[in-house]
């Protein structure tokens, strides 16, 4: 929750990508559009995801007098909040009710939303660290380790292992004669992408935080969902 309202993440740090005028976290559109087994053009797929984004900052208050890139916060910190933060929670649920676990998420508490929301970037960005009034708040009370770290994006891994097995896996799935990815995916895309390391997507799958793994992970976790609820795909 830090990351979204507190600006942890890249995007609000990279001014190329803060000003993108689209979701941060979505400028491979056309890259996934080219995957997709249907007849479906870059500019039909941008044009899809731009109608989400229109209607998402159309109800950004602003207040009177901000700067440019304060403006610009407030309408990155709704994006957030009513898109990226709503599938972490969603996953968290899951994920703790799965293992039995009762999680909190103390900064979802609405008051400290509705607080933060109106906090000048300058300050949140306190010494030009992210999410630096929260860290020099908390000095003396966090151990060092903790107060200081670089932000570990979820879900992500360099380990060489992972990519390998995640890469194994979807080849024996493609290779399955009952294969549900291929009915919305283009299979001939899909080995393409395998046979270059993921070389030929060409951007990261999800913003700057998800790269090749988490587009195959992605595609197991399709291909599983298809089969679980049996869906028919129709053209």
């Amino acid at each position: 929750m830090k990351h979204e309202i507190f600006g942890g993440y890249p995007w609000y740090h990279r001014e190329d990508v803060l000003f993108y005028d689209g979701f941060p976290w979505s400028t491979a559109v056309p890259e996934r559009a080219a995957l997709m087994r249907m007849k479906l053009t870059a500019a039909e797929a941008e044009e899809f995801v731009r109608t989400a984004y229109d209607e998402t900052i159309s109800h950004t208050d602003y207040l009177d007098g901000e700067s440019v890139t304060d403006r610009r916060m407030r309408e990155m910190y709704l994006l957030n909040l009513e898109y990226f933060m709503a599938t972490l929670l969603d996953r968290k649920d899951r994920m703790s009710m799965a293992n039995g676990l009762e999680v909190r998420v103390p900064f979802c508490d609405y008051r400290i939303v509705e607080y933060a929301y109106n906090i000048p970037w300058d300050m949140k960005a306190y010494r030009g660290r992210e999410k630096g009034l929260v860290r020099y708040a908390m000095e003396g009370i966090l151990p060092e380790d903790v107060l200081w770290r670089k932000k570990s994006p979820y879900p992500k891994t360099h380990n060489p292992d992972y990519l390998r097995l995640l890469e194994t896996k979807l080849r024996r799935v493609l290779s399955s004669p009952d294969c549900r990815i291929t009915e919305i995916v283009d299979r001939d895309r899909l080995c393409e992408m395998l046979d270059s390391g993921g070389r030929s997507f060409g951007k990261n799958w999800y913003g700057q935080l998800m790269t090749v793994p988490q587009i195959y992970a992605y595609l197991l976790q399709t291909e599983k969902w298809l089969r679980a609820y049996d869906v028919t795909v129709t053209d």
